[in-house]
């Protein structure tokens, strides 16, 4: 079940957007890279990694900016064509 709880700026919808799309496009390809080309690699990881830490810092930053609703086990996701937030609830042994 999900739960509109907030709605943030077109703005901040755009960054939150960048970091979400970087993050897909790395992950796509990390699933074609192979070790073998271990400079390629590493940046992989460490773009990997710092995308992820943008990305969590943004949800962070606007959870406590706006003060979103949660509840234990459930997740935070945003509709990107009208800017809402949304409260993914757990369904009933913990899944989403």
């Amino acid at each position: 079940m999900k739960k509109l709880i907030g709605k943030v700026t077109e703005e901040e919808k755009n960054e939150i957007q960048t970091f979400f799309e970087r993050r897909n496009g790395l992950n796509e390809l990390a699933k074609i890279l192979t070790v073998d080309n271990t400079e390629l690699y590493e940046k992989l990881v460490k773009d990997m990694s710092e995308t992820e830490r943008n990305f969590q810092s943004w949800w962070d930053k606007m959870a406590d900016k706006y003060q979103w609703e949660s509840v234990d086990g459930g997740s935070w996701e945003i509709n990107f064509e009208n800017c809402n937030i949304m409260l993914v609830m757990p369904k009933k042994g913990g899944e989403l």
